[in-house]
C-alpha cells in the first residue's frame, strides 16, 4: 500500500488562508501585526520530537493481538529504566533524557563503519505500526502498539561482513544526565545482544513511537528495541551503539547474575525463574492473571530459530 507523508514544506488544506482574508490586505497585514506580537509575549514552545510528523504510520494487520491493547496510563507509568532509578515510576526522573540530537554508531564486522543521526536513519526506512505482546521476566505483560520498522533494514543498512554472528547493542553511558549510572553496582552502559538469525525474523523490531506518536522518554527514546518472544530486559532502551561481532556478547543483567539473566531470555511457562514462578502473568490495566504462553504466543514464528540448541538454557 502506497502511504503518501507530506514533505516539510507542504502544509494541510485548513491551513490555507481563507480568500476573504487574502483579498482585503488591511486585513491580511492586520492579522500578521497581531500575530508577530502574540509570538513576542507568547512563552516558547518545545520543539516537537524528532521525526514526530511521521505519526501515526500505517498499522501492519499481519500483527494481531489475543488481548486489547493496554492502555498508555498503564503502561507509560509502569517502566524498568534503571538509569533513571529502581522505581517503576521512572518518567519524572527520565525527562532529563536528552534525545536531540541523537546518533547511533554501527560498527564492527561491517563493511564500512559509520554513525547516522536519528533523523536521517528514520528518513531511510518505511515506518509501522504492530501490535505486540510484551512479557517481562517479573511476571507481568502488556499490549503495546509498537511504531517503527524491523531490524532487518538496520542490518541490510549496516552491510555485515560473513563473520558477524551476533548483534550487540549498547545504551548511552552519561552518569550527569542519568543517576543510576552513577551506581558502581552495576556494568554500564546496558548491552544486549541477538544472534543474526534472530535479528534478521520479521518479529525483531526497531522501536521509535507507541500509540501513534513518537517514543516518550520512558519507554526508552528515541530508539529502542522489541523481540517480543524474549522476555522484556532484551529490548534495549536509547540504543546508541549496534556493533556486528563474532563473538557472544556479554550482556549487561548476564553480567550481573548469569544464574537468572541469561543471553536466550525467551518465554518459557515452564521454566521458572529461580525466585518465581513464570507460569502465569499479571496484565497492566486488568490486574488479571493469565497463563504465559511459550515464546510468548510466537512460537509459530520463532521456534525454529533454536533448533539444534537443545543443549542451550533457552529459556533462562
Amino acid at each position: 500500500m502506497h502511504i503518501k507523508r507530506p514533505r516539510g514544506w507542504e502544509i494541510p488544506e485548513s491551513h490555507a488562508t481563507p480568500e476573504s482574508i487574502f483579498l482585503n490586505r488591511r486585513a491580511l497585514i492586520g492579522a500578521g501585526a497581531g500575530l508577530a506580537a502574540a509570538s513576542l509575549l507568547a512563552p516558547r514552545i518545545a520543539h516537537a520530537a524528532p521525526g514526530a510528523r511521521l505519526y501515526p504510520a500505517q498499522r501492519n494487520a499481519a500483527y494481531t493481538l489475543d488481548r486489547a491493547v493496554t492502555p498508555e496510563k498503564y503502561s507509560g507509568d509502569y517502566n524498568n529504566f534503571y538509569e533513571f532509578g529502581m522505581s517503576k515510576t521512572v518518567l519524572p526522573a527520565a525527562n532529563a533524557l536528552k534525545t536531540d540530537p541523537w546518533t547511533i554508531a554501527v560498527d564492527g564486522l561491517v563493511e564500512k563503519p559509520f554513525q547516522i543521526g536519528f533523523e536521517d536513519l528514520v528518513r531511510k526506512v518505511e515506518l509501522e505500526e504492530r501490535l505486540y505482546r510484551h512479557r517481562c521476566v517479573e511476571a507481568w505483560s502488556m499490549a503495546v502498539p509498537w511504531t517503527g520498522f524491523p531490524l532487518s533494514k538496520l542490518v541490510a543498512l549496516a552491510k555485515p561482513t560473513s563473520g558477524a554472528k551476533y548483534i550487540r547493542m549498547e545504551t548511552f553511558n552519561d552518569p550527569a544526565m542519568a543517576p543510576g549510572q552513577r551506581s558502581f553496582l552495576y556494568p554500564w552502559p546496558y548491552v544486549e545482544g541477538l544472534t543474526m538469525a534472530e535479528a534478521n525474523n520479521d518479529l525483531a523490531f526497531v522501536v521509535t513511537g507507541v500509540y501513534g506518536k513518537p517514543l516518550p522518554k520512558q519507554f526508552g527514546a528515541p530508539i529502542r528495541l522489541a523481540v517480543p518472544w524474549k522476555y522484556g530486559f532484551k529490548s534495549v532502551k536509547s540504543i546508541t551503539k549496534v556493533s556486528f561481532v563474532a563473538e557472544r556478547p556479554k550482556t549487561f543483567w548476564e553480567g550481573l547474575q548469569s544464574a537468572e539473566y541469561g543471553f536466550w531470555a525467551n518465554v518459557n511457562p515452564a521454566v521458572p525463574h529461580p525466585r518465581w514462578s513464570q507460569a502465569t502473568e499479571r496484565v497492566l490495566g486488568t490486574e488479571q492473571r493469565v497463563p504465559t504462553l511459550i515464546y510468548n504466543g510466537y512460537g509459530e514464528q520463532v521456534a525454529g530459530l533454536y533448533k539444534g540448541l537443545e543443549k542451550e538454557r533457552l529459556f533462562v
